[in-house]
């Protein structure tokens, strides 16, 4: 039986911080326009700031639906499912709000979690208005193999012009023609990209497993 809570306790935090992995869904406003949802790895990068306050560190991609849509109304949903024996899903509803590199408020929040992956694009901070869980009965038992580092491995050697490219033109707006990053948002450097490839133990491993 699903139930909704007042606020993100312990118990509740424990789940979250347990998941390898959790969902963003987020969707333009008006009948049009396209729902985007997508998924999020390395558990590093999500942090719970208070009760009713989470944020996760948005790392560069081929596209910008979430702050795109994030832009224009706010609406996001993060959802975090076990795939062990313990079935369970969660789901945090409420709205967010799009922190740039360059502002004081990056560094800030940013402190909670890991900053070195190379591709940090943006934080997204969450004013959570409602906490649900549900059975997840039908989601199926997996077993985790490892992060994947191939993120973190491939943005730590793109070029300047690459990074340039990403941002003016992948990243500027949503498939649907919202706008995503300003034509000033923060770029990272080959040297910061570098600097910043901060890679586990275990993300090194399993990088010489297959065999590169």
């Amino acid at each position: 039986m699903s139930k909704v809570f007042p606020a993100l306790d312990e118990e509740l935090r424990r789940f979250i911080e347990a998941q390898p992995m959790f969902f963003v869904g987020t969707a333009p406003s008006g009948s049009d326009g396209r729902v985007n949802i997508s998924p999020k790895g390395y558990r590093d990068t999500f942090t719970i700031v208070d009760d009713h306050t989470v944020a996760y560190l948005d790392l560069s991609g081929s596209g910008a639906e979430t702050i795109a849509h994030l832009r224009q109304n706010g609406r996001i949903v993060v959802m975090f499912c076990s795939f062990d024996r313990r079935s369970r899903i969660v789901r945090l509803h409420g709205h967010g709000r799009v922190v740039r590199p360059d502002e004081p408020e990056f560094a800030e929040v940013g402190a909670t979690f890991n900053l070195d992956h190379p591709g940090k694009r943006a934080i997204i901070v969450i004013e959570v208005e409602r906490i649900s869980d549900s059975c997840g009965y039908s989601v199926p038992y997996m077993e985790l193999k490892g992060e994947r580092p191939v993120l973190d491995k491939v943005q730590a050697t793109h070029s300047a012009d690459q990074w340039e490219h990403r941002t003016a033109e992948e990243n500027a707006h949503s498939i649907d023609g919202l706008p995503a990053l300003d034509p000033d948002h923060p770029r990272p450097t080959p040297g910061e990209a570098a600097a910043g490839a901060g890679w586990t133990r275990l993300g090194r491993a399993l990088i010489r497993g297959a065999g590169e």
